[in-house]
């Protein structure tokens, strides 16, 4: 079956600068033109009006770029309308940069420098010097997070560099400041070496309470967490990894309610041998799921098989108890819940009516999941996918604020398995029974009480070690 076409987003939103001619119809015309072209029209403002020439602001949103290039020709084509300027709103809600740094402190006179500068803050320096235990109170320290990236595995984009990851890194740290009050530093390394990576991890390291890794490709990124974890005392955390197996926990978890399953006896496949795949499945298998088949592109992953790299062979060793062979097609056969953190279009949807009674599917992968959720629906009981613009979106902006917020409240120097899965059951706790539906499984990213929760059920214990 052929995906539907998809559908408008204001990630492709622009603003076309028209010159018309002074004719009252032509707003409704151009309203129209956009309408049939298949955009949305969000607003219209009239900029200038002369005797010979009105101008109009015209914003709307696209499915794509090409489809915005083909809204601008529509418009263009209109007698007595021309296309004089076209603005792209997400280019220039990124000019400058999406944070800055602002002073808690007023510096209004000179007794305010003397005790925010020198010399009142020797003081406090010295202090911290024979009591670096309270580093964390006096400074930002406290409530502070890097994000690190050396830019090898951005979103969908592959490995673009460190240059280029700056403006996701930028947009991580507005989401911790907006969803947990944290202040986060992008911090982007201009080497993908593992031993560099490391070293430069370490020495940043005093000036922040945690290490939020970010975008690193696999298997390196094992390695990279690993090792930090060893010498650092505060808490090392991959999103990519982590922060996508507490969201996926969470809504699988409420999926089961909905289709009357449980964790313990459900078959589940997982596409996609990566950083979160690898994730997900460590988090499955601690949650009490048993039964879970790993399919990447070598087909499905056996324990036997020598010829595996050693991050897969491992993961293998750890899965399949049934010894399942064979292609992604075959794995799914009887299974119960798909999760798919692979590729575009790999899961066919006639493949879905062979799986078990009332099918569980995530389509994850990002921009574009592994089937079209529209498609998916017509068989499974549950979806969702990565996207904003489809229930049930599994976002790590779920996870990551709160788990900080936590960890950083608790003076945490690690996170463990069992933190993440307390995360996992906090967050798949806020949807209510009275809520819970199969377009429901999860709850919104703007739900204030999520990170709360994720916070209280993180920083739920008194020990040093969470």
């Amino acid at each position: 079956m052929a995906a539907t076409t998809p559908p408008t987003t204001s990630s492709y939103s622009i603003t076309m600068r028209l010159h018309t001619t002074p004719d009252n119809s032509h707003i409704g015309t151009v309203a129209t033109a956009i309408s049939e072209a298949g955009g949305i029209v969000t607003a219209i403002d009239i900029a200038e009006s002369r005797h010979d020439r009105v101008t109009l602001d015209v914003t709307c949103s696209a499915r794509n770029s090409d489809h915005s290039h083909q809204l601008v020709e529509a418009v263009n084509a209109l007698e007595g309308v021309a296309v004089h300027k076209v603005s792209d709103r997400t280019f220039l809600l990124h000019l400058g940069g999406k944070i800055e740094v602002s002073s808690k402190v007023a510096l209004r006179t000179r007794d305010d420098l003397s005790m925010a500068y020198t010399p009142g803050v020797g003081r406090v320096s010295k202090a911290l010097a024979e009591n670096p235990e309270d580093v964390p109170r006096l400074t930002i320290k406290g409530n502070s997070v890097a994000v690190v990236t050396d830019g090898s595995a951005v979103l969908g984009l592959g490995n673009i560099g460190p240059g280029a990851a700056l403006p996701v890194m930028e947009g991580k740290a507005a989401l911790f400041k907006r969803f947990a009050d944290i202040d986060a530093w992008p911090i982007c390394l201009a080497t993908q070496d593992t031993d560099e990576i490391v070293k430069a991890v370490e020495m940043i390291a005093p000036g922040f309470g945690g290490i939020n890794l970010e975008d690193i490709s696999a298997p390196r990124c094992f390695e990279i967490e690993a090792r930090l974890r060893e010498k650092l005392d505060i808490p090392v955390f991959h999103d990519d990894q982590h922060g996508t197996a507490i969201v996926v926990l969470a809504a699988l978890t409420n999926a089961l309610r909905v289709v009357d399953k449980k964790l313990e006896t459900v078959k589940v496949v997982v596409s996609g041998a990566g950083a979160a795949g690898t994730a997900i499945v460590g988090l499955l298998l601690a949650a009490g799921v048993s039964d879970i088949v790993v399919s990447d592109k070598v087909g499905c992953l056996v324990g036997d098989d020598e010829t595996l790299p050693p991050a897969q062979l491992d993961l293998a060793r750890r899965t399949n108890p049934r010894k399942v062979r064979g292609t992604l097609q075959d794995a799914l056969v009887g299974a119960d819940v798909f999760i798919g953190v692979s590729a575009p279009n790999i899961l066919k949807a006639e493949w879905i009516p062979a799986m078990g009674r009332d099918p569980v599917v995530f389509a994850l992968a990002n921009p574009d999941p592994e089937i079209d959720p529209n498609v998916a629906g017509q068989y499974a009981k549950v979806v969702a996918s990565g996207r904003s613009d489809y229930p049930n979106q599994i976002n790590n902006v779920l996870a990551f604020p709160g788990v900080f917020r936590g960890l950083l409240d608790a003076r945490a120097t690690e996170v463990t398995q069992e933190a993440l899965l307390r995360a996992a059951e906090a967050i798949a706790l806020v949807v209510s029974d009275e809520e819970l539906n199969p377009s429901f499984i999860i709850p919104s990213v703007f739900d204030p009480a999520v990170p709360k929760a994720v916070a209280a059920a993180i920083a739920g214990e008194e020990h040093t070690k969470i």
